[in-house]
């Protein structure tokens, strides 16, 4: 399972305690010295001549960068294949660090939690290459981020992913496989006004950008203390986000600096992974680049779930920057909630029915008491300050900011998102919601 391309990762091995002080002779050849390598599959000849021909008939071709491309450490393989074919790039969250912000052929992150500028490519190409991604439900907006009729290709080591969306398939690695593409599409090039015309809305995605992380232009807002830490930090600082609506927001507004520098894990919308993620990402970054920071963004919902491992990088010495963005409960599905038609009910704390009075956790007092550094500041020209005070601490700080439950948000660069609501219901505003939401099924690219 180690060793197979298609699901390699963490394996558990569980042993019954009534064995583990056993003996075993095992025999001398057991312990001899032996390297186990990852798979690294070239695709069919088959499927690579009609990728290739798919590819060299398309009038607006695009590529969909996922993490995979990172997984393959094949960035310098899909920039080259993207460059020689004048293709534009868009990334998924898993991918989102494969190009840098300023890339002439980066137009943006794509999806249900994407840019205008990515989702205005994807809806338009007519033959797309997608590299290492899953094709999942926010990359793919459930079905309706891409024109019916597009053609996809899929080069991917699981050949169950690459079968989706109707796709062409071309299992195997990343970085072989783009190479291969490379060698293959001769004098190819996308037509220039297509990229042009895609880079152009590219532009106008960052002009929105810069006004949204701006201080004042709001309430507190995630999107503002993104911009204020994007700002400060080093290129190679590495960036972990994880649950709620954090993985939106610094998919939408973070600009990436360097390659490989951003880690949003929102596979499994896994509320708990940021701060022990933010660990793992130090340990390994520690070895590699110990003068860059670990940056981690985190809700207060997500600080509730797990945060005891503030507390093992006091231990190891293995500094974090933590950001706390505290909106009072549970806010993105909240929002969700009152999106969906329903009134706000026990996901703010300020809406929680068991209590007369609501109360704040003093989480500045708690990441003190695990070792850290913290401090609570008001609004993001003071999170500037105090993140540059965590840059030059000795130690895990943690910064906390109270965010706008309500207006907090970035509000473009969403595409429509398959969510389960109510066809019968007492209320009004919940019937209303059924309708708008099921009219966006009208774009759903059926039978994949």
């Amino acid at each position: 399972t180690l060793l197979d391309p298609a699901d390699c990762g963490p394996v558990f091995l569980a042993l019954p305690q009534d064995v583990q002080g056993w003996t075993y002779d095992y025999p001398v050849s057991f312990f001899e010295p032996k390297v186990h390598r990852i798979r690294q599959q070239m695709p069919d000849a088959r499927e690579l001549e009609d990728a290739i021909v798919a590819l060299k008939a398309a009038k607006r071709p695009a590529i969909i960068a996922g993490g995979g491309v990172q997984y393959a450490k094949a960035v310098e393989e899909l920039t080259q294949f993207a460059s020689s074919c004048g293709i534009p790039v868009i990334e998924t969250i898993a991918g989102r660090a494969n190009l840098l912000a300023d890339h002439p052929l980066n137009i943006g992150p794509v999806g249900v939690t994407g840019s205008d500028s990515g989702n205005w490519l994807a809806e338009r190409a007519d033959v797309i290459l997608s590299v290492g991604s899953r094709l999942q439900d926010f990359t793919t907006g459930s079905w309706t981020a891409f024109a019916k009729d597009a053609q996809f290709i899929s080069l991917n080591t699981a050949r169950h992913d690459a079968g989706k969306h109707r796709a062409l398939p071309l299992v195997g690695d990343a970085k072989l496989g783009l190479r291969a593409l490379t060698e293959q599409m001769g004098s190819y090039r996308a037509p220039a006004a297509w990229l042009a015309e895609a880079q152009g809305e590219r532009r106008k995605w960052d002009e929105y950008v810069v006004q949204n992380v701006k201080p004042g232009n709001r309430p507190n807002s995630y999107a503002q203390a993104i911009g204020a830490v994007n700002a400060l930090c080093d290129p190679r600082d590495r960036v972990v986000a994880a649950a709620g609506g954090l993985p939106a927001e610094v998919t939408a507004n973070w600009r990436t600096l360097d390659i490989g520098t951003v880690d949003v894990e929102f596979g499994f919308s896994c509320m708990g992974y940021e701060i022990a993620g933010g660990w793992g990402a130090r340990i390994a970054q520690s070895e590699l680049e110990p003068e860059q920071d670990t940056i981690v963004f985190t809700g207060d919902g997500s600080y509730m779930l797990m945060n005891s491992d503030i507390y093992s990088s006091v231990l190891t010495g293995k500094k974090l920057i933590v950001l706390v963005l505290d909106n009072g409960g549970f806010a993105v599905i909240n929002k969700l909630q009152n999106n969906t038609g329903n009134e706000s009910f026990n996901n703010l704390i300020a809406d929680c029915p068991t209590i007369d009075a609501p109360f704040a956790v003093d989480f500045t007092a708690h990441a003190a008491a695990m070792g850290a550094h913290a401090e609570r500041v008001a609004n993001p020209a003071e999170l500037a300050e105090a993140f540059e005070r965590a840059k030059a601490a000795d130690k895990t700080y943690v910064i906390v900011m109270d965010v706008d439950a309500y207006e907090g948000w970035t509000t473009e660069g969403h595409s429509w998102w398959e969510v389960g609501t109510p066809q019968v219901s007492a209320h009004a505003s919940v019937r209303e919601a059924h309708e708008e939401w099921e009219s966006g099924r009208k774009t759903q690219r059926r039978g994949v």
